[in-house]
C-alpha cells in the first residue's frame, strides 16, 4: 500500500511519520540532536547534523514499510531562525536558531524603521529571526553573506540538501512570514524590512505553495517527489484539524493559536499574525513561549525526577504548591507575557517546602503563562480548547490546563501533527488527498475554579 512521508525538524529532534493514504500512520522514527551553543544567548545547529538525523530515520522506518511504494516527502519545520546557502544549496555555516539572541543589538534598526513599514511586519520583533539574525550575519560576517545564494529556513536547507540539482532558494509563506522580512498586509517581501537588515533582496528566496513539487531525492532506494513543506506550527493545525477556536501546542515552547484571523498592521503587536501553510491567503494569530517543555526538563534534570513522577505530582499535592511560585523563563521571551530579559525561578520558598511542591509550582508556572497568552489573543469562540503536542498527553496535564485556563480542554491525538501536516502537503503535490487520522480525547471540565484562580492570581503577582 501507498505511503506519504512527512519530516518534522524539530530543534532538538527529527520526527518522521509514513501515513497511509488512509491518514494512518503505519511507521514512525525520531532522532534527537543536540543544539550548539557556543557562547551565552547563541543557539545554532549545522545542516549536516539534521541531514544525518533524517537518513537515521529514514533507516528507521525502512524495515517497517518494506517495499511499499512512497508516493512523496514532504517537510515541517521549527521557524525563524537563518541558514546561509551557495547556489548548489550547500550551507556556507552553522543555522542560527530562533531561541538565539546574538542579533538583540540589531533590532535596532526594526525599531527605526518609518512607523508605516515596522506596522506592515505585523509582528514584535524578536532576536531569533531570520531578518535580525541576517543584519548580524552581514556586520560580523560580511564575506560568508557575499558569498551565499541565498538565505533558507530550517526545513528548507534540509530539503536544499536532499534534493540534487533542484533550485534551492525557494520556500512559502507559512515560513516567509515569520522572518520579520515579510509585508503582512501586502502578503510578499517587505522592501523596508529587506533594507534594515542589510542585504540584497536578491538573496531572499522565492515563495511558493507549500505542496508544490521542487524535485525528486533517493529516498529508501527509490526516487521521491519533495514538496517544499511549511513551518511547523501552521501544519499541527492543518494536521489536527483547528479551523476555528484555539489550540494550544504544547512542545519545548508553546504555541496559543487562533487560526482564521484577518491581518492588522501595527508598530507594537502582542501576538505574532503568520500565514497559514494550507493552500490560499488565511491567516492565524499565535502567542508564543519559548519556555514550556524546555522549562520542565530543566526542572526534572535539576529536582532529579523523571517525567512520570514529575507529572504525578498534580495527583499528590494541592493547588497553589503550598505558596511557591514558578516563573518558567529561563531563556526570556519574545514580549507580550514576558521579555527578552526575564528569567525562571522559583519563589515564595519556606522551610515546609518540599520537592512535590517545586515540581507543582513549575507545572502550574507554565500553565499560568500559557493562560496569560491566550489573555493576548481575547476570548474568542467558545467551545474545548484543543490540545497538542507531547506536553499535553498527560490526563493530569490536560486537567491542569483546564482548571487555569478556565475553559473545557480536548486533547486531539494526532501522532506527529508536523509531520502529519506535512504528509498533507506532499500528498497534494502529487495529486493526493490525505486526512491524517484524529483520536479526539474527552472533553476535560475545569474545576477547582476557585483553587485554580488563586493561584493564577498569585502567578500574577509574582510577575509583579
Amino acid at each position: 500500500m501507498t505511503v506519504v512521508l512527512g519530516a518534522d525538524l524539530g530543534t532538538s529532534g527529527l520526527k518522521l511519520a509514513a501515513l497511509d493514504l488512509d491518514g494512518v500512520v503505519v511507521a514512525e522514527s525520531e532522532v534527537g540532536y543536540p543544539v550548539a551553543r557556543p557562547r551565552p544567548g547563541w543557539a545554532q545547529t549545522e545542516v549536516a547534523v539534521w541531514r544525518r538525523a533524517l537518513d537515521d530515520a529514514l533507516t528507521a522506518v525502512a524495515a517497517t514499510l518494506g517495499d511499499r511504494p512512497v508516493a512523496a516527502l514532504g517537510f515541517s519545520g521549527q521557524m525563524h531562525g537563518a541558514v546561509l546557502v551557495d547556489r548548489s544549496g550547500a550551507a556556507l555555516a552553522p543555522a542560527l536558531l530562533w531561541p538565539d539572541q546574538r542579533a538583540t543589538a540589531e533590532l535596532y534598526r526594526w525599531r527605526e524603521l518609518p512607523e508605516p513599514d515596522r506596522a506592515a511586519l505585523a509582528n514584535p520583533l524578536a532576536a531569533g529571526m531570520t531578518g535580525p539574525l541576517l543584519a548580524w550575519l552581514g556586520v560580523h560576517h560580511p564575506e560568508l553573506v557575499a558569498r551565499a545564494a541565498t538565505v533558507l529556513l530550517p526545513k528548507d536547507a534540509v530539503r536544499a540538501a536532499l534534493v540534487p540539482g533542484a533550485d534551492p532558494a525557494v520556500t512559502d509563506r507559512s515560513d516567509a512570514s515569520a522572518t520579520l522580512l515579510w509585508d503582512v498586509p501586502g502578503d510578499r517581501w517587505s522592501t523596508a524590512a529587506t533594507a534594515a537588515a542589510g542585504v540584497d533582496p536578491a538573496l531572499l528566496p522565492a515563495v511558493r505553495p507549500g505542496s508544490t513539487v521542487v524535485g525528486t531525492a533517493r529516498v529508501l532506494g527509490r526516487g521521491v517527489p519533495v514538496v517544499v513543506g511549511g513551518a511547523d506550527t501552521p501544519l499541527a493545525l492543518l494536521a489536527a484539524g483547528t479551523r476555528t477556536g484555539v489550540q494550544v501546542n504544547l512542545g519545548s515552547g508553546a504555541q496559543v493559536i487562533r487560526p482564521g484571523v484577518a491581518p492588522r498592521p501595527a508598530a507594537e503587536p502582542a501576538v505574532h499574525c503568520y500565514a497559514d501553510a494550507d493552500a490560499g491567503d488565511g491567516w492565524y494569530a499565535m502567542a508564543a513561549l519559548q519556555n514550556a517543555g524546555t522549562a520542565w526538563a530543566w526542572v526534572c534534570e535539576v529536582l532529579g525526577l523523571d517525567w512520570p513522577t514529575f507529572a504525578a505530582t498534580l495527583a499528590t499535592t494541592r493547588p497553589g504548591a503550598g505558596g511557591v511560585v514558578f516563573s518558567p523563563f529561563l531563556t526570556g521571551e519574545r514580549g507580550g507575557v514576558a521579555g527578552p530579559t526575564d528569567r525562571g525561578g522559583w519563589t515564595g520558598l519556606s522551610a515546609d517546602t518540599t520537592r512535590a511542591d517545586l515540581a507543582r509550582a513549575a507545572l502550574e508556572g507554565v500553565a499560568c503563562a500559557v493562560a496569560a497568552a491566550l489573555d493576548l489573543l481575547g476570548p474568542g469562540a467558545g467551545g474545548p480548547v484543543v490540545l497538542t503536542g507531547g506536553g499535553a498527553r498527560d490526563a493530569g496535564v490536560q486537567q491542569l490546563l483546564a482548571d487555569v485556563l478556565a475553559r473545557p480542554v480536548q486533547h486531539v491525538q494526532v501522532r506527529s501533527a508536523s509531520a502529519a501536516g506535512a504528509a498533507v502537503l506532499a500528498a497534494r503535490g502529487v495529486g493526493l488527498d490525505l486526512v491524517p487520522a484524529r483520536a479526539a480525547g474527552p472533553v476535560v471540565e475545569p474545576g477547582r475554579a476557585a483553587e485554580s484562580g488563586a493561584v493564577r492570581a498569585r502567578w500574577a503577582a509574582a510577575r509583579g
